[in-house]
């Protein structure tokens, strides 16, 4: 099992930015890919950035793409996301989540019911 911690979140100005952290404990991060998942009210979760057990193969949803950046440090077992340029639609609840894998650099699981350990998820709020 491995526990997942996020941090980072927070209130800021569109334009603004954010960089959030997802620490592991429990198991080493390099077992899993791993994904960051947002959650506005009233809207279903959806899949922001994942990256792969390398850190060389990332995926990003079409909104985000040239704003925020995946990357991650395994020996430091933490996780991130950089979020810049944000926007009043950037506005949820962020998890980070975990999907074991035995696919090293390979692209990562795009799917929510790949991902079997999250985070409690850190809010994220941009006003215009």
């Amino acid at each position: 099992q491995v526990q997942l911690v996020e941090s980072g979140g927070g209130s800021v100005q569109a334009g603004g930015s954010l960089r959030l952290s997802c620490a592991a404990s429990g198991r080493t991060l390099n077992t899993y890919a791993m994904g960051w998942f947002r959650q506005a009210p009233e809207k279903a979760r959806e899949l922001v950035a994942a990256i792969s057990r390398s850190g060389g193969n990332a995926y990003y949803e079409d909104s985000v793409k040239g704003r925020f950046t995946v990357s991650r440090d395994n020996a430091e077992n933490t996780l991130y996301l950089q979020m810049n340029s944000l926007k009043p639609e950037d506005t949820a609840v962020y998890s980070c989540a975990a999907a074991p894998t035995p696919v090293w650099f390979g692209e990562p699981p795009l799917f929510p019911a790949e991902y079997v350990y999250w985070g409690q998820g850190t809010q994220v709020t941009v006003s215009s």
